[in-house]
């Protein structure tokens, strides 16, 4: 008959020192703390999309107002020269202009009106509710002082830590030295600790005398069939690869906080420009109605002077979007949240003033 030997055996290994294994576990928690970052930065970056998007939807809407009311001007011109028609005192040639130009102010209303209900559809995508554009918005962008006001902290504020997008550079690059390191690895020898409890009988499954051992062991493989040279080779690439992305997205932060600077500016000064080209023009439209109302002044001087203060008024609602959203991108280029900027919601109620040099 047959000799019919029985074993078992139970062993537990545990590593004591695996360098590729450890250099790994390093390289994968700096990618994932590259990955959390770096969500923060989308964050920003689509705080600033929405910015841009609710202001422009407010500037839509104060030009659609500011049209109106340049309509209801021009057409208070048609009916003043008609009278001064019927009066004898301008020719005909008057009224038509002013019919003209009234078509023309209507006609940019209507082109507002359309950019208007553009904008609010922008304003729902960029918010992820397409379908939902029934929200309210303010009827007119906030103060200029306000705005000049968080304009001139930000031009002054210098960054208090590395933007997330530097951060997030950094810590692949980072991520990538370690994985260089984890390729090298591969030549050390490993060191693991066993145990091991096994029977072995002759006669019947785990009988037998009982036997137990436990050490250390090394293992090397100084030569694998020349893969973990090419690993050493790709990893180095990724390596040069992190680094030169570090590098430009270093670059280029800096390169955001001079251009926001100097955008800050140019908004401060055009802003400053824009509201004495309002309240001139503004003085002028009114000198030039009473010069033609006394029959000294030309319908065509007329409605140049109205057609140059809806303008500016147009112009400083548009110096004020514009400073708004370089404060926006100030923020995001000093690595803040633009959603900051929402204190300036409060502000709109205040800016709704009668006086059209102020709207």
């Amino acid at each position: 008959d047959p000799v019919r030997n029985y074993s078992a055996a139970i062993v537990l290994e545990q590593p004591l020192f695996n360098a590729d294994a450890w250099a790994g576990r390093t390289a994968a928690a700096s990618l994932s703390q590259a990955s959390a970052v770096a969500t923060r930065w989308i964050a920003i970056d689509t705080h600033l999309e929405i910015v841009r998007a609710y202001y422009a939807a407010i500037l839509v809407t104060q030009e659609v107002a500011t049209l109106d009311a340049a309509v209801r001007a021009a057409r208070e011109h048609v009916r003043q020269a008609d009278a001064l028609v019927s009066n004898g005192l301008v020719t005909p040639s008057d009224a038509l202009l002013a019919a003209v130009k009234a078509g023309e102010i209507e006609t940019a209303l209507l082109e507002a009106q359309g950019r208007a209900a553009t904008a609010r559809l922008a304003l729902a995508v960029t918010l992820g509710t397409p379908a939902d554009t029934a929200f309210t918005l303010p009827s007119a962008l906030p103060p200029r002082e306000a705005i000049a006001t968080l304009a001139r902290e930000a031009r002054h504020t210098d960054p208090r830590r590395a933007r997330d997008d530097v951060a997030s550079a950094q810590l692949r690059h980072e991520a990538a030295e370690r994985d260089v390191v984890r390729a090298r690895s591969v030549y050390v020898p490993r060191v693991n600790s066993f145990a091991r409890y096994d029977w072995n009988a002759a006669g019947q499954p785990f009988g037998g005398a009982k036997n137990w051992s436990v050490g250390i062991m090394a293992s090397w493989t100084p030569f694998a069939g020349g893969s973990e040279i090419a690993e050493l080779e790709a990893t180095g690439g990724r390596q040069l690869a992190a680094d030169a992305q570090r590098r430009a997205v270093e670059a280029r932060a800096q390169l955001e906080l001079e251009q926001t600077a100097v955008a800050l500016d140019v908004g401060l000064a055009r802003l400053e420009i824009a509201q004495r080209s309002t309240q001139q023009s503004a003085d002028a439209h009114r000198i030039v109605s009473r010069k033609y109302a006394g029959g000294i002044a030309t319908i065509v001087e007329l409605l140049d002077a109205a057609a140059a203060e809806t303008s500016s008024q147009l112009g400083q609602a548009n110096a004020r979007f514009a400073l708004i959203v370089a404060i926006a991108e100030r923020h995001r280029a000093l690595g803040s949240d633009p959603a900051a900027l929402r204190a300036l919601d409060e502000m709109s109620v205040a800016s709704e003033s009668p006086n059209p040099n102020e709207r």
